[in-house]
């Protein structure tokens, strides 16, 4: 259980939603957009976020070292149907009992993870790519503080260091965080996001307007 007596899986599966929530507002012209994973428009991203969720649902049924499962769709014509079966097939796989106590294979990450710690990097990655989405939608993140806590208690424990971030890696370089930023806000630059750079409504509640 989290400290707010949540357990991890339900924080998870509440930043899914959300994902799929935005992902579903894109309309025929929204794909080209720009997001906040450089070089990638929204179609991209959303192809990606797909993988890790056909991934991520492998490796919780114990076949996550098939590649296969995490490769992207291709070209898809629709990829917020893509998406939706995406989330779904994590979130059936994420609801099985004893999910959390398995071992999952990440191939990403080189090796074997025990499931409460591979739902917990899950996790941050929807939180993170909920707001990319937003970001790119011009449009409103509405995720609950103890989501964003618990993403933000993984964000601090990502490796920071030159070789384990920037090109070829999960994430970009770290940023600095300003002192006072939300749980959302110091997440992002600490994964290499800078808010600042992107309409203000998602860069988090209470951040619009900000200058730091």
């Amino acid at each position: 259980m989290t400290s707010s007596g949540t357990d991890i899986v339900e924080l998870d599966r509440i930043a899914v939603l959300e994902a799929l929530r935005l992902v579903e507002r894109a309309k025929d012209g929204d794909w080209g957009r720009d997001t906040p994973c450089a070089g990638w428009d929204l179609r991209r991203l959303v192809a990606h976020m797909s993988a890790q969720h056909f991934g991520f649902a492998a490796a919780a049924r114990g076949a996550g070292h098939d590649t296969a499962h995490w490769r992207e769709p291709v070209d898809s014509d629709d990829p917020a149907r893509v998406h939706q079966a995406a989330a779904t097939a994590v979130l059936d796989a994420f609801a099985e009992p004893g999910v959390t106590e398995r071992e999952f294979t990440l191939p990403e990450l080189g090796g074997s993870f025990p499931g409460r710690q591979a739902v917990r990097f899950h996790l941050v990655d929807y939180v993170v790519h909920a707001w990319d989405v937003a970001a790119a939608l011009k449009v409103d993140l509405e995720l609950p503080e103890d989501v964003l806590r618990a993403a933000l208690a993984v964000a601090r424990r990502v490796p920071a260091d030159q070789a384990s971030r920037g090109p070829g890696n999960a994430f970009a370089p770290a940023l600095g965080v300003p002192d006072g930023s939300d749980p959302l806000r110091e997440t992002l630059r600490l994964l290499g996001r800078d808010p600042r750079r992107w309409h203000p409504g998602v860069a988090g509640r209470g951040e619009a307007g900000t200058s730091a």
